[in-house]
């Protein structure tokens, strides 16, 4: 039995003991409250609350909201109106309703004999904020939070400056990791560049409430950076990992056969500051979902196969092409037409571009009268930067793997050869020792020729294909680092127009992400 399932247990058992004992002060019977939904009835009658407050109690995670609320409206019962009380009974429940159960000093009121506690404005103003937070928090934890488009990486199915509500309860809620934190703010404080904006020192275990269903193939997916456990304050849209390789073949080139290994991490860590984040505030990226638990994954020129079999291509799927003109420039109003993000455009002068760009509007592009020719461009030869990094994988961007994708309890061979694929998910993902000596792998100090998951992962791309950091260059994401399945775009605004020229991208709007 899990430590969440104890404490829940525990948690449930001291409530309902509370319950039993309050329905009694009230004038019902005690062995009411083991009874589901018909406790919650007597409850209502008790605190003296109308049909509506049934009808939220039917809806999943806005019945906790309301929950709470019951369990203040008990305590008002009990003559407690201060505001540190009703805080203490929302966030304590199984430790406050025992206590005005069993507390032989606390007796019950009628709601109806409750007097009239005139509130100044100060306090009714606080009541509003203190709920309406926790009202929002408990929302964005368990049912839905809003999410804005940063990179282009996903274009054309979701552009920059986008405004999207990711559903939780699609493949069901997280709880928080750092659960102590300031409202609204993901991981630094507001007005700061490096503060953080939760305590570490309670830190909670991963646990998903059930959901809707399982992460699919396809699924645009909101999920916490695995590269972004180690971050530079200075560089965050960077991959720490990657400025270190970086710094290591840069000194390479410099010291020759002078190098030592590890002077690339020692010069960034001498030129910046590096902290480390739990997994829940780890930057938020969005993605779309290629391949799933169990899968075998290979890209081979430009087309993903899964399973041995061609995938399905998103419809706005996007790759570079190099655009060559007769010297004169491709006008602008074309470039706002097939919305290209700035980003996504880079020039040679004078006759020279290369863009990203859909089939469909590359084949646009060749009926320019200006445009003398339009190539597909693709990567050939190993990339240094592409997962994992090692010179026994020839791989880049467009010809990539055969990889099998880890589902919890498979079992894969592993040497000192393809160690490299799984030793994030071994160290770091799933918390073990691992050591490579005289030629062979070690496992918690112990030898080692297969290795069995703990955990789910998923492999992630962008629609952009040349022009997102992904799966291809940071490898798998962990089941625990999934946030929520993208839905619903409800705005859309062009970050290079201003409000009267154009900026709400109207024909964007209220659309469903597929």
């Amino acid at each position: 039995m899990s430590i969440y399932s104890i404490l829940s247990l525990i948690s449930m058992i001291a409530s309902i003991a509370g319950l039993w004992k309050i329905f009694e002060k009230a004038g019902y019977k005690g062995w009411m409250a083991l009874i589901p939904l018909y406790n919650l009835h007597i409850w209502l009658k008790i605190i003296k609350k109308k049909f509506w407050w049934y009808v939220f109690l039917l809806i999943p995670f806005i019945n906790v909201f309301v929950i709470l609320l019951m369990v203040v409206e008990l305590a008002k019962c009990f003559k407690k109106y201060g505001l540190l009380a009703h805080a203490l009974s929302a966030l304590f429940p199984f430790i406050y309703l025992p206590y005005l159960g069993f507390s032989k000093k606390e007796t019950y009121l009628n709601p109806d004999k409750r007097p009239v506690i005139k509130k100044t404005m100060i306090r009714e103003w606080s009541d509003a904020i203190i709920f309406a937070v926790i009202a929002a928090t408990i929302i964005r934890t368990f049912l839905v939070d809003a999410y804005t488009i940063p990179t282009s990486s996903m274009e054309s199915t979701l552009l920059v400056g986008d405004f999207l509500f990711v559903s939780k309860i699609s493949y069901g809620p997280k709880i928080p990791n750092t659960p102590i934190a300031f409202p609204f703010a993901h991981h630094t404080l507001p007005l700061t560049t490096s503060v953080k904006s939760y305590l570490e020192w309670i830190s909670l275990p991963y646990y998903r409430f059930p959901g809707f269903g399982d992460v699919k193939n396809n699924d645009v997916v909101v999920f916490n950076y695995p590269d972004g456990d180690t971050v530079i304050v200075e560089r965050q849209n960077e991959s720490y990992y990657q400025v270190v390789r970086d710094a290591e073949m840069q000194m390479k080139a410099d010291y020759g056969d002078a190098y030592v290994a590890g002077m690339g991490k020692e010069a960034v860590w001498k030129s910046y500051h590096i902290t480390a984040r739990p997994v829940d505030k780890r930057e938020n990226y969005i993605k779309r979902c290629i391949g799933i638990a169990g899968d075998s994954l290979q890209v081979i020129n430009k087309q993903v196969y899964i399973n041995g079999k061609k995938a399905d291509n998103p419809k706005n799927m996007q790759f570079q092409y190099l655009v060559q003109t007769d010297g004169s420039a491709i006008n602008p109003k074309i470039i706002e037409k097939f919305a290209i993000n700035a980003e996504d455009i880079r020039q040679s002068p004078p006759n020279s571009y290369i863009f990203c760009l859909t089939p469909e509007i590359a084949a646009n592009f060749k009926t320019f009268s200006n445009v003398s020719s339009i190539v597909a461009l693709s990567d050939s030869g190993r990339d240094e930067r592409i997962f994992p990094q090692s010179p026994n994988y020839n791989w880049n961007r467009d010809f990539f793997g055969p990889v099998y994708i880890p589902k919890a309890g498979a079992t894969v061979p592993i040497d000192t050869i393809s160690i490299v694929l799984y030793r994030r998910i071994i160290e770091v993902y799933e918390g073990n020792k691992l050591s490579i000596k005289n030629g062979k792998v070690f496992i918690n100090d112990k030898e080692a020729k297969s290795y069995t998951f703990k955990m789910n992962y998923y492999w992630m791309m962008g629609d952009n294909r040349h022009n997102s950091a992904d799966s291809r260059y940071w490898g798998y994401v962990p089941e625990d680092h999934v946030v929520g399945k993208a839905v619903f775009v409800w705005l859309s605004l062009d970050k290079a127009k201003s409000w009267l020229g154009g900026k709400i991208r109207w024909s964007k709007l209220f659309r469903f992400i597929n």
